[in-house]
């Protein structure tokens, strides 16, 4: 059983290269079965509303200073994440909906991407679509609200920052994850478990 543990040799190499047909056939099945494993359990679909953020640099440091600047948009980002994640929000976030809690949203429903000056993308996963829409743009627009009045909120923002809720109708609505990936992760698990067979538990000659 020494051959089991022993580091692979150039002939190991050269038999994985000539067995392409069943490394060929071998992706083929394990796509097909990260396709049906995709539909068996198919991943939630995600809803995205798009919000401007605009930190208006210009105004809020006229000076110019990369430093200051610098700064003033790392931390006026960080009350905006805040503000988004915070129980104020997702509470009128779950009353407006009345179908959801505060926990449920935390749970991965909600996801912020691109928390920067510029487009910020707020995404909501659901197994119903047009819920995953409804939870993207009700979001959104309570974080536009909140973040506008600056009522409630223990830190008050730059009174030069700009929100402003872009994309609310015909929101994209897909799958979280695409097929394309469930593809390709079949294909390398299967070639990869069977590379490991192939080396370590055939009998060598």
């Amino acid at each position: 059983m020494h051959w089991l543990f022993s580091a692979p040799s150039l002939d190991d190499l050269i038999r994985l290269l000539k067995a392409w047909r069943f490394w060929s056939v071998g992706a083929l099945l394990g796509a097909l079965l990260g396709a049906g494993f995709y539909y068996i359990a198919p991943p939630p679909y995600r809803a995205h509303a798009t919000v401007l953020v605009d930190f208006n640099l210009e105004q809020a440091w006229p000076q110019e200073t990369d430093r200051q600047q610098f700064y003033y948009l790392e931390r006026e980002t960080r009350k905006l994440e805040e503000i988004a994640l915070s129980d104020l929000v997702l509470g009128v976030v779950a009353e407006r909906l009345g179908d959801v809690t505060i926990q449920e949203l935390r749970n991965g429903t909600l996801s912020l991407s691109q928390p920067a000056e510029g487009g910020w993308n707020f995404y909501a996963d659901d197994a119903d679509p047009e819920h995953a829409a409804v939870l993207a743009s009700t979001w959104s627009q309570v974080f536009v609200e909140q973040a506008g009045s600056r009522t409630g909120i223990e830190n008050g923002l730059n009174s030069f920052i700009e929100v402003t809720q872009t994309q609310t109708a015909q929101m994209p609505r897909d799958r979280s994850i695409p097929l394309s990936t469930y593809l390709f992760v079949g294909a390398i698990v299967f070639l990869t478990l069977a590379s490991f067979l192939m080396l370590f538990f055939s009998i060598p000659k």
